[in-house]
């Protein structure tokens, strides 16, 4: 279940440049304005029975069309922030390409952070990695994951796993889209295992290598293909 309470963004690094919702060859391309959406105040309507419209134990998927930390949310940022704390029996799943922006966007009472808040942060290169992901490992948060997506380059993540909980990888996505390699999928799935961090192999992408060859998989296959090679390690866990 996803929830977008605000639309638009813009490119923040390598991994945008082929945006399945904003890139060139999307629907959304050029939607670079950010504006509320009809859904912003979703997580806390209720019905005529003054019931919640969004019943309890869900996760959440928040502003994965946009960016949860974009600076020009930070004046609705404050009343979503609110919404989240009511609702302490939802699970919030905020993906981020702008974790530089964490500590400037949180509320006063964060602390060390809400139970009901699981943060992740994107890297789709090493480049990424090795900025983003020093922040993101010092920031007060609860619960974490890395979310290698696209993924576009083998990565080293070994030094950043303590202290994550989970990681999970996609290939990128479209008619233009840039190669994912199989080789470098297991070697991020070694070095979880080696951590003892879940991991989850999501998606392989259009263009997708494999024993020195290049598939072009159907988008509808992408995710079934992922999960036929049977590489993931969950645990029992699904983040969403």
């Amino acid at each position: 279940m996803n929830w977008e309470p605000w639309t638009g963004c813009y490119r923040m690094s390598a991994g945008c440049d082929q945006c399945y919702f904003y890139g060139p060859n999307a629907k959304r391309y050029g939607q670079n304005t950010i504006e509320k959406t009809d859904k912003f105040d979703w997580p806390i309507r209720r019905n005529k029975k003054g019931e919640y419209n969004i019943k309890g134990d869900k996760i959440l998927a928040t502003c994965f069309a946009t960016d949860f930390f974009l600076p020009e949310a930070d004046e609705w940022r404050k009343e979503v922030w609110k919404m989240i704390k009511e609702r302490q029996d939802i699970d919030f799943l905020i993906l981020t390409k702008r974790i530089d922006r964490f500590l400037e966007s949180l509320p006063e009472d964060w602390g060390e952070g809400y139970d009901n808040i699981n943060i992740g942060c994107t890297v789709e290169n090493q480049e990424m990695a090795d900025y983003r992901l020093p922040l993101f490992l010092s920031y007060p948060m609860k619960r974490r994951f890395i979310a290698c997506s696209p993924l576009l380059e083998e990565i080293d993540l070994s030094p950043y796993l303590a202290g994550v909980d989970h990681v999970s990888l996609s290939g990128e996505n479209g008619r233009d889209a840039r190669e994912c390699d199989y080789d470098w999928v297991l070697n991020i799935r070694d070095q979880c295992v080696k951590a003892g961090v879940t991991f989850w192999f999501k998606s392989t992408g259009t263009f997708f290598k494999r024993d020195g060859v290049v598939e072009k998989i159907n988008p509808f296959k992408q995710g079934s293909l992922a999960k036929e090679l049977d590489i993931s390690f969950l645990d029992g866990k699904k983040l969403f």
